[in-house]
């Protein structure tokens, strides 16, 4: 099996034979929400959201079953009907044609040729970056030969055009709504109904197949009906309309109403000179009433329109992307980065749903992913992020949970999309750890003190309980007991966030687990469940909430806050009466805060003093790490060590290290190691356990647990999984990257980087991982990487590469750099180079390490911007006011013994 290769600097890619590996797809997309998927042999998907599809909804399996892709069909004199893409029955079984892809951002290009025939095409596809829902194709078919070829194309699309629940629930009912247009230039289906049981409503959208030879020349045969398309008996792989050329008994203005539609476009037949090509252009459109149809096909359906507009989609994500890239003297390493880079934007695109992996949920994205996605906006393009954190708190409900969905709207919010109430432990971490990147990435502490409203629905005292006097008449923001709209500060939010999960503890003081934490899979434990891994992750970030008002005291001089009224509960000054010690006394006072605000609360704030804030904060921190340090550690052997990550539904240690029966999760460690609560007699004892226990080379490095041998009923349905796979011991990319980050964090470079490059040497062997370039979600026992594109490890992988691998990072406003790189990071110059966003600006900062020193070897020993020198500190500290001054934009960092 071939790797791919990448031909330029821009991350383009070229893959002999892709159609030879199964599960194999690209994503197509817009800003504005054209979201497509597209195989090598152009077989995928075409949405705009749950309820419209053009194309067929696929999952894995239809990748290979379904027939319903996109096909172009030649009907070449003297030889058998050949397709452009390859869908045809005895092309497969034939198995003669050379395949080739080429793919860039955002493109994708299928080369196929037929030696036997001399018949070569290239079908390149793309969704325009305009704000039109559309994706175009060009078929353009070259003569290798030494004759004329003469044959007659046809498009042939099937046109879905409904929900993607009516796969199964009415698919024939549903078809029955379809009223099919015949136009000049192409087929429209235009159903009457969105059907849906709960209540019908007209239809106002339309799904189009147009399309326009090179000589500017429309279709002259139009098939709009798919079973008279594939002919009684017949299929998509071998239509009887092509197969018996089937002349179409239809005109220009015919209307067909009940059947399920066909974008099938029969172009007059052409004839091709050795050595010469002719192309055309397909365009497949989901269009609302309002839209001009025929003014966007003229817009698009051109040689020259599709030209000019691939270009332009080509220079948009250019654009977008190059806000940060990245130069170690690994070409390979480099651009797949470049794709691990778009990663993110795909995801705030097609949030978690919408390709074929991704066949859950109904679109939209989780709180979970909303704010990790947002810590690669920070680094690539933080321009708006300031007004998309504050929006985003607004979720934030007064007892310290949240929504868990997030709407389409700045702001806007709902509970859970399969009306299932429940707590995510850990949703209340990822805040802090995100506003405390952009903080310290733009200086701006004056974000803490601006205000925001809190959600609010029936859900109240973490979900246990529902407010029978609410009604959504009264809206989804909280009210005090005036009935007005109560807004806190953003530091406000993060307090009751960080307080309320102290307090809410099981029979082993550590945070309860819910409904689950990151790991989904861990949902059968809501009663005596808990997480000691994301209980060390909520220390550190009390610590963490602490730094920050301390440095707010020190730069805006700000000596007291402003709380509500009944968070003061949650607060040792102004209750002494609590012991950490006690499980008891934590519940009551959780219970006694959650009786106060659950329907409205009064209103009223009382102003604390910020130093006594900074010491209950410090407090609570350092004994929820001590706590954890002291009783969660399992000692294996002299050499070898864990901590203990969860407990069950019944109460018991999940993890433990019996020699006969070990269990270990790599969760339990990455929170531990990270928080602080490791010292480095454990962390060299963990990482023992990890390398002996978890790693795996054949997929790519450390898997999340072992195999417990055991389907925990009282733990989750991660163990109903087979091992191996998803949350049950795979290689899981996001804990795996978190790994890493834990790891370079802590000064433990070397074995940070192997975990980091173990991820990258599996995903770009392609004979193991069987993906195009990217990070997936995890790697299954084959070592095939799953779920592709839409995972948060990749916001994880960039921000460990800027802020530990290159060391660039802020410090509440200033420029910190920490250099962490290998030798092997170096190219032959002993230079490597990050081009990254800081004070609005776009830096190319070069570590030059002439003597190929290796990390622990080196220091920094001079830093010139612009070429001027400047004063070297420890820690390596650039003012932003300094670099906001610079005429220039480069900064070059001499590194030496």
């Amino acid at each position: 099996m071939n790797n791919y290769e990448f031909i330029n600097e821009q991350g383009t890619f070229r893959l002999s034979n892709p159609h030879k590996t199964s599960y194999l797809y690209f994503p197509l997309c817009n800003p504005k929400g054209m979201m497509s998927s597209i195989t090598p042999t152009l077989n995928g998907d075409i949405k705009i959201d749950q309820n419209h599809f053009a194309l067929m909804p696929v999952s894995q399996e239809d990748l290979h079953n379904s027939k319903a892709g996109r096909n172009f069909w030649l009907d070449i004199k003297g030889y058998e009907p050949w397709s452009a893409t390859g869908n045809s029955a005895k092309q497969r079984v034939m198995d003669e044609d050379e395949v080739t892809v080429e793919a860039g951002l955002l493109w994708h290009k299928v080369i196929r040729e037929n030696k036997r025939i001399s018949i070569k095409t290239e079908v390149t596809t793309y969704v325009p970056t305009k704000s039109d829902f559309v994706e175009l194709t060009k078929v353009t078919i070259l003569n290798t030969g030494e004759g004329a070829l003469d044959l007659t194309p046809t498009a042939a699309i099937p046109i879905y055009g409904r929900s993607a629940d009516n796969l199964r629930d009415h698919r024939h009912v549903t078809a029955l709504l379809n009223r099919i247009t015949i136009l000049e230039n192409g087929i429209v289906n235009h159903p009457t109904l969105s059907f849906d049981e709960r209540g019908h409503n007209q239809n106002h959208v339309r799904y189009a197949v147009m399309g326009i030879d090179q000589a500017e020349k429309t279709p002259t045969q139009f098939y709009p009906v798919l079973e008279e398309f594939i002919g009684e008996g017949g299929d998509l792989d071998w239509p009887q309309a092509v197969v018996n050329q089937d002349s179409s008994p239809y005109q220009i203005g015919d209307q067909i109403d009940g059947y399920e539609a066909m974008g099938g476009l029969k172009f007059e037949s052409i004839h091709i000179e050795p050595k010469e090509s002719y192309s055309f252009v397909i365009m497949i459109a989901i269009q609302s009433d309002n839209d001009d149809l025929q003014s966007i096909y003229k817009n698009y359906c051109s040689i020259d329109g599709f030209n000019t507009y691939l270009e332009e989609n080509k220079r948009y994500w250019e654009k977008e992307l190059n806000t940060l890239s990245f130069n170690t003297g690994n070409l390979n390493y480099d651009n797949w980065l470049k794709w691990v880079t778009a990663q993110p934007i795909f995801r705030r695109i097609y949030g978690c749903s919408f390709l074929p992996h991704h066949d859950y949920g109904r679109g939209g994205r989780g709180w979970r992913d909303l704010w990790q996605d947002c810590l690669a906006l920070i680094v690539m393009n933080p321009e708006n992020v300031r007004y998309l954190l504050l929006n985003n708190f607004a979720g934030v409900r007064i007892d310290g949970s949240n929504a868990t969905i997030i709407g389409n709207q700045p702001g806007e919010f709902m509970a859970d999309r399969n009306n299932i109430v429940r707590i995510w432990m850990d949703h209340g971490a990822w805040p802090l750890l995100t506003t405390g990147l952009y903080i310290n990435n733009s200086g701006d502490l004056d974000f803490l003190f601006e205000t925001q409203s809190y959600f609010k629905d029936q859900h109240i005292s973490y979900s246990r309980e529902t407010d029978d006097q609410w009604d959504p008449s009264q809206g989804n923001h909280q009210l005090d007991k005036n009935g007005v709209e109560y807004s806190g500060t953003i530091l406000e939010h993060l307090l009751i966030q960080n307080l309320v999960p102290f307090f809410n503890v099981g029979d082993h003081n550590n945070i309860r687990l819910e409904g689950a934490d990151w790991n989904d899979g861990l949902d059968m434990a809501g009663d005596k469940g808990e997480s000691v891994a994301f209980s060390a992750l909520y220390g550190s970030n009390l610590q963490e909430l602490a730094n920050m008002l301390k440095k707010a005291k020190e730069k805006n001089s700000i000596e007291t806050i402003e709380v509500f009224e009944e968070l003061i509960v949650l607060i040792d000054s102004n209750n002494d009466r609590i012991s950490y010690e006690s499980v008891k006394d934590k519940r009551k006072c959780l219970d006694s805060f959650f009786m106060q605000c659950n329907h409205t609360v009064s209103g009223k704030k009382v102003r604390l003093s910020i130093d006594a804030i900074i010491d209950d904060l410090n407090r609570k921190s350092e004994w929820m790490l001590m706590h954890i340090r002291k009783n969660e550690w399992i000692n294996y052997d002299e050499n070898t060590g864990w901590f203990n990550g969860y407990y069950d539904n019944n109460g018991n240690a999940l993890e433990r290290g019996n020699f006969e029966d070990y269990r270990i999760t790599l969760t339990g460690q990455v929170f531990t190691i990270m928080s602080g609560v490791a010292d480095k007699h454990h962390i060299n004892k963990i990482l023992h356990a990890a390398n002996k226990f978890l790693k795996d080379d054949l997929v790519g490095g450390y898997r999340l647990n072992n195999d417990f041998h055991e389907i925990k009923l009282d733990m989750g349905r991660l163990f109903g999984f087979a091992y191996g796979h998803k949350e049950n011991g795979a290689m899981f990319s996001h804990m795996a990257v978190m790994f890493a980050n834990a790891l370079y964090k802590r000064g433990y470079v070397n074995e940070g980087y192997e975990v980091l490059n173990g991820i990258f040497e599996h995903c770009y062997d392609f004979s193991k991982s069987k993906i195009y370039p990217g990070i997936p979600e995890y790697i299954d026992n084959k070592g095939r990487g799953m779920y592709h594109y839409l995972t948060g490890s990749a916001s994880w992988l960039i921000l460990n590469v800027v802020t530990e691998v290159f060391g660039v990072k802020g410090y509440y406003g200033d420029l910190l750099l920490e250099p962490k790189l290998k030798k092997q990071q170096f190219d032959n110059e002993g230079t490597a180079t990050i081009q990254t966003l800081f004070a609005n600006k776009i830096w190319t900062i070069e570590f030059e390490n002439k003597n190929l020193l290796d990390v622990g070897e080196y220091n920094i020993q001079a830093v010139y911007l612009n070429e001027e020198p400047l004063e070297i500190q420890s820690p390596c500290l650039i003012s932003r006011q300094l670099l906001k001054n610079s005429k220039g934009c480069k900064i070059v960092v001499k590194l030496g013994e």
